[in-house]
């Protein structure tokens, strides 16, 4: 028997720490114990508030959680750790200092990537997946609307397109100097551009989607990143919507991009986000590391703003 302890969302906004047993590693599973795990605000924001609609209960299972929606549940998919045999692997695993995980789960972190950044994985993951379903195209103006990890890591993807002119949308102005480094423009929702021909919408807001619609040129694309699980936003679908011949196109990283699917298997598509992360500009999105003795408490604060938060274990 291995004994581990693991986060727990116990009630909305309110999580603890758990002590468990379970059997050893048996045939095809791997022990890993855990070095640092990234927190996915998103998502994990709306998962700590009880927030995820009974519809999607099943769609929203994380590989490895424990549980069940809305409480109590262990939930989180960033965890980076090493193995009894000294390698370094990233797993979708929910906040826990050790755990067993299938050998096929277990994504080789690449040596040329630190491990606080390796937490990115996920995010990136995401990142890869967008720009999939959003099959860019070179010299397109393209508008980034959220300044959060996936939509910087959309933003930097999508500026590695050739004569691609990026421009990153977000209110919160000490976000430029990132998306500068990523090779992106940086506006204000104020002061966003118009005749955008692809665009991605990653802020989670109402006010984010209108904005796309609103500076979407004609026959755009716009990809929706971000899930507004129980709020139901309201949209300017009529106007010029119809008249510009608009597309919305849902991206969402539990199935891989129509583009790819059948070429890319979710092993594959995870282990091309963790090769893409060993550009050490991406360090900026990572916020100092939170002790995982200090989660239960720390988790409100961290869950209200900022970047990657990282959990340190040992």
């Amino acid at each position: 028997m291995i004994r581990q302890t693991a986060f727990w969302t116990v009630a909305p906004g309110m999580g603890e720490l758990r002590s468990e047993t379970r059997a050893a590693a048996g045939l095809g599973e791997r022990l890993v114990r855990t070095l640092m795990s990234g927190i996915s605000r998103g998502t994990e924001a709306i998962v700590f508030a009880g927030r995820v609609p009974p519809s999607q209960y099943a769609a929203m299972r994380a590989p490895l959680m424990a549980g069940t929606f809305p409480f109590p549940v262990k939930y989180g998919y960033s965890a980076v750790g090493e193995t009894d045999e000294g390698e370094r692997v990233f797993v979708l695993h929910p906040h826990q200092d050790r755990f067993i995980a299938p050998v096929e789960m277990c994504i080789p972190v690449p040596a040329a990537v630190p491990t606080p950044r390796a937490v990115l994985a996920a995010n990136m993951e995401t990142a890869l997946n967008i720009v999939w379903d959003a099959a860019p195209l070179a010299g397109e103006r393209v508008m980034v609307v959220g300044a959060g990890v996936v939509g910087l890591l959309a933003a930097a993807l999508l500026a590695r397109i050739p004569a691609a002119r990026v421009m990153v949308i977000d209110p919160i102005a000490g976000r430029a100097p990132i998306a500068h480094a990523f090779g992106c423009g940086f506006a204000t929702p104020a002061e966003a551009p118009g005749e955008q021909e692809l665009i991605v919408h990653a802020s989670g807001t109402e006010a984010g989607l209108r904005l796309a619609l609103g500076c979407a040129a004609p026959e755009a694309r716009i990809v929706e990143a971000s899930w507004f699980a129980d709020q139901c936003p309201s949209l300017p679908l009529g106007e010029a919507f119809h008249a510009r011949r608009l597309r919305l196109i849902a991206s969402q990283v539990g199935s891989i991009a129509p583009a790819m699917r059948g070429r890319r298997t979710h092993a594959e598509r995870l282990g091309g986000a963790l090769d893409l992360l060993a550009d050490p500009a991406f360090d900026a999105l990572l916020e100092p590391a939170t002790d995982f003795s200090a989660l239960p408490q720390a988790m409100p604060r961290l869950l209200g703003g900022g970047l990657c938060h990282v959990v340190r274990y040992g």
